[in-house]
């Protein structure tokens, strides 16, 4: 099974806040800008649908409004991808091209890489393993959610300006590295914008 990683520059405190804010004018224009991407979604889940779980654009109102969050628990998926879709509308995606598609431990395996450049301020496996829906979406399964402060961002750049200085050049896997530098992008993105951090999805 492929999986992808969706990361997403944004203000972290400003995302949490749009849930539950009731936002009208928001639901609206998310409506508009995705009216195909929730058509599609609602094809794509039409079993589950049918049976208790909401369409797209229920659990977008819902996640918008704060609940109420009806359904099973194996229902909750699709306030997930809700918020995913607020974060996509709200944010700027970062290039993901070496994450998209993945299999296996390949976020453990840049992880070690990430490790062996002394960079241990943050983990991707925070994305694949995270869960940090802002309360009170409910979660169940995919899509994991994970969040890297603006100050995890600006010690993980420090801590990579440290490696560079002490001259640490460790042997990494050409795939690694490259996956590893767009990281540190990421993460330079996130440190150069006060309160800014990277929200990151694998589904």
């Amino acid at each position: 099974m492929s999986l992808s990683l969706s990361p997403f520059l944004l203000d972290i405190k400003a995302t949490h806040a749009l849930v539950g804010s009731g936002d009208e004018q928001l639901l609206q224009i998310i409506h508009e800008r995705f009216a195909d991407d929730l058509a599609r979604d609602d094809d794509w889940f039409s079993s589950s649908i049918a049976d208790g779980a909401p369409t797209a654009s229920e659990a977008l109102r819902a996640v918008i409004a704060g609940g109420p969050f009806e359904g099973r628990k194996e229902h909750s998926f699709p306030y997930g991808y809700a918020y995913k879709r607020l974060c996509s509308l709200t944010g700027s995606f970062l290039d993901n091209s070496c994450f998209s598609p993945f299999r296996g431990a390949w976020l453990e395996t840049v992880d070690e890489g990430l490790k062996a450049l002394r960079i241990t301020a943050v983990s991707l496996t925070d994305f694949g393993y995270g869960d940090a829906m802002p309360d009170p979406i409910p979660t169940y399964d995919l899509p994991n959610c994970g969040e890297w402060t603006h100050e995890q961002c600006l010690a993980a750049v420090e801590q990579f300006e440290q490696t560079k200085r002490d001259g640490h050049a460790p042997p990494l896997d050409p795939e690694v590295v490259d996956a590893v530098m767009d990281v540190i992008g990421w993460l330079r993105h996130a440190a150069a914008r006060p309160g800014f951090g990277v929200i990151g999805f694998v589904s």
